[in-house]
């Protein structure tokens, strides 16, 4: 049986959501609020020690970091693709290729974007949590560069760290652009764990991020590639699972 606990279906829940309904994997759903902060509670922590989500329960094998669930799915479920077929590529050139794009939206994209993210909507939150409870909650956060991490979102990231990942955005949408004058998705022919990763991270929301960015002027093989990924029938589907985020906070949610 799989058990899948996660947040919002955006960024790392989105992630690895995709999959499960590519695969036509039947999983039991555990939505996390991350607004009421379950992910450091001592339920949760005693799942995941790093009290972060998504979280793959397989019949008691833990799995985490969206990365690695993914590989997972693919290891233990290689034949579970009814329609959409192999989300990682069978010949080692192509897994390869996969791979080299996954490495780099997790090293090079994701906290880029994350950065903003938590400036813009979770210092929000943070901000508007007394000082007493804010340093009560940080205490319970298991990993120390989460902890750094909220009581940054609370005071602000600089406007250095701001433009150099802004900078660092750019250049990922230049890279994407050029990759999809070359092939139809990211790592080659077929749509693979690189698109759903690009997808879930960035591709998703960049424009409602980044509007100073003119995506569409600029970039429109990205933005056709971005329908092409929304228009799957798997994507919709995860795209509606349960979020419970404050309405003046769905511009973007990233994990706590």
């Amino acid at each position: 049986m799989l058990k899948y606990y996660h947040a919002e279906p955006l960024a790392n829940s989105l992630k690895s959501m995709v999959p499960l309904k590519e695969k036509g994997l039947s999983y039991e759903s555990v939505y996390v609020d991350l607004h009421k902060f379950e992910q450091h509670s001592d339920w949760f922590v005693a799942i995941n020690p790093e009290g972060q989500v998504p979280v793959l329960d397989h019949d008691g094998t833990i799995v985490t970091h969206t990365t690695v669930i993914n590989e997972y799915l693919e290891d233990v479920f290689p034949d579970a693709q009814p329609d959409s077929g192999p989300l990682r590529p069978r010949d080692a050139a192509g897994a390869a290729r996969m791979r080299y794009w996954n490495k780099f939206v997790d090293e090079h994209v994701m906290n880029h974007v994350s950065m903003h993210g938590w400036h813009r909507l979770v210092g929000v939150i943070a901000r508007n949590i007394d000082e007493g409870t804010f340093e009560d909650l940080l205490s319970h956060i298991p990993l120390p560069d989460q902890r750094k991490k909220w009581a940054t979102a609370r005071s602000g990231f600089s406007e250095a760290d701001l433009a150099n990942a802004s900078e660092k955005i750019d250049y990922a949408l230049a890279k994407v652009e050029r990759q999809l004058g070359e092939t139809a998705w990211l790592a080659g022919d077929t749509y693979t764990l690189a698109d759903i990763n690009f997808y879930a991270h960035c591709g998703a929301m960049v424009e409602r991020m980044f509007p100073e960015k003119e995506v569409a002027a600029r970039y429109p093989r990205l933005v056709d590639w971005r329908e092409r990924v929304t228009a799957r029938p798997a994507v919709a589907e995860a795209l509606k699972s349960e979020d419970r985020t404050q309405p003046g906070l769905r511009t973007w949610s990233g994990d706590r």
